[in-house]
């Protein structure tokens, strides 16, 4: 009972911890230098194949987006939805170059609107006045919106990238249900030097339904919207802050962790099907870290400051000190370049293309020989101090000596009183290694070109995929977390003289 109330405590730290860290990773990626989704969609945007609307909801899923001015409007009360405040995110210093009659007071209003479902877009086109290109008012549309996901849609003809994924756009798959058609234009009067403006609108067509049977009837009824224009306050922003990460959160706990901009699929899904290479890596790498480790550290500790300690403890300070990048590249030196023995980078040879079974497996063993090296030089120092420290403090402890005193031989005492209880410490480490399984070595995987999760997050982080930083991320702090607690059971289970309470 004990022991499930114990669990039950860390389980609700645990989700406390992860709600701290998933407003840190929130909060960090708004801070993101590059602003990968403008400058992805400013091509299409410039082109009339998007509207900036639909660039700003897809920022708003993410959390991207924050106005600093809203644009609402309300239909007169003959209107059916006459009374209801639909809204528009716009800017400030639009508004501005309105006043400063920069900007006509078609493009101004020109754009889409929202109340619940419903959506009212007010459209434009471009033309010649006086010599000069102008927005004028054109039709508008009454919709009722539901999102469907998402969609790829192609884009170019893939000529100038040798990316497939760069010549895909992701587009929010919506279904609009059309209400109501027609023509609008700008309204504006001035009475004792005040200027009261608003838009006219002139329904040419109502759709009526009849199950999903849609009617077209041809009208003719003029309505009007009452335009308002306000600066978001700092409650505003705030709130819209809050709102976009309890949105992200809450798509995170449905298991959702969005659509990665760089790669053209759920950030999930993406983890899933490059997660395993780095898991094998990490999984061999470990082992023999273990296998290393461990009985360097019992062999410096029995012959402390000796010929064997002095030369393990060098070495392995050496190993600890080499920066990632500076030992991969030295081994790619020495043993690609120099001899030619190991490829390069990679984990296919491009002439055993099409290759399968043991040739396959083989030639992708030989590829990993080199990065599995690095990642055992840099990890079994650290893990063979920690062994040593241990197996020295239990040497000292009272009961090895006892056991020296029955006159039992010197292997016996440290293989069979001693290393047992150096384990305890080392089990829990073990259970700790959770996150660096999954997670992938970025550094390592980047040198050598290996096409795992950290190569994968490194790309990301390098074009503000902000999607796939935010969803790696949390999967990191999630196995973080789980490691901890499974650190903390472990320590329990191995050592009987701790209780968990």
């Amino acid at each position: 009972m004990d022991t499930l109330k114990y669990i039950i405590k860390r389980i609700l730290l645990a989700l406390l911890i992860l709600f701290g860290v998933s407003i840190i990773i929130f909060a960090l990626s708004r801070m993101m230098p590059t602003d990968y989704v403008d400058s992805q969609y400013a091509t299409q945007v410039n082109m009339g194949n998007m509207k900036q609307e639909d660039v700003d909801r897809i920022k708003k899923i993410y959390g991207l987006y924050s106005p600093d001015a809203y644009l609402s409007v309300k239909f007169d009360e003959s209107h059916e939805y006459g009374g209801k405040k639909f809204t528009k995110d716009t800017k400030k210093n639009t508004y501005e170059r309105v006043q400063d009659g920069v900007v006509p007071l078609a493009e101004f209003y020109a754009g889409s609107y929202d109340y619940k479902i419903y959506r009212i877009t007010l459209n434009t086109k471009t033309e010649s006045i006086g010599g000069v290109n102008t927005q004028v008012p054109t039709t508008y549309e009454l919709f009722e919106v539901h999102e469907n996901g998402w969609r790829t849609e192609e884009v170019g003809d893939g000529s100038g990238s040798d990316d497939e994924d760069d010549n895909k756009l992701i587009m929010l798959n919506e279904q609009k249900k059309p209400l109501e058609e027609g023509i609008w234009t700008v309204s504006e009067e001035e009475e004792n030097g005040v200027i009261t403006r608003g838009v006219k609108l002139t329904a040419t067509k109502v759709y009526e339904y009849e199950g999903d049977k849609a009617t077209e009837v041809e009208v003719n009824k003029e309505y009007g919207l009452s335009v308002k224009y306000r600066v978001a306050s700092f409650g505003d922003k705030l709130g819209n802050i809050l709102a976009n990460y309890f949105t992200w959160l809450g798509n995170v706990l449905k298991g959702d962790l969005g659509v990665s901009f760089k790669y053209k699929k759920e950030v999930g899904t993406v983890i899933a099907q490059n997660m395993g290479i780095s898991f094998g890596i990490a999984l061999v790498a470990t082992i023999l870290q273990f296998l290393i480790a461990i009985p360097l550290g019992i062999k410096a500790a029995t012959h402390q400051y000796g010929v064997v300690d002095y030369t393990v403890t060098v070495l392995t300070m050496i190993g600890i000190s080499l920066p990632t990048f500076f030992l991969a590249a030295i081994m790619i030196r020495i043993f690609s370049v120099g001899l030619g023995i190991f490829p390069v980078n990679g984990l296919h040879d491009p002439h055993l293309v099409g290759a399968s079974g043991i040739a396959a497996f083989g030639d992708m063993l030989w590829h990993l020989v080199l990065p599995m090296f690095v990642l055992v030089i840099l990890s079994v120092g650290s893990l063979m101090r920690y062994t040593r420290t241990n197996t020295l403090e239990v040497l000292n402890a009272d009961y090895i000596r006892t056991a020296r005193a029955k006159g039992l031989s010197e292997r016996s005492v440290v293989y069979k009183h001693a290393f047992r209880n150096t384990m305890i410490p080392i089990v829990t480490l073990l259970a700790g290694i959770l996150p660096s399984l999954f997670s992938g070595a970025m550094i390592t995987e980047t040198v050598f070109a290996i096409p795992g999760i950290g190569l994968l997050a490194y790309d990301a982080l390098l074009v503000a995929d902000v999607p796939f930083i935010m969803g790696y991320n949390m999967f990191l702090a999630i196995l973080t977390v789980l490691g901890t607690l499974l650190s903390d059971i472990m320590y329990a289970v191995v050592d009987p003289r701790v209780k968990l309470k």
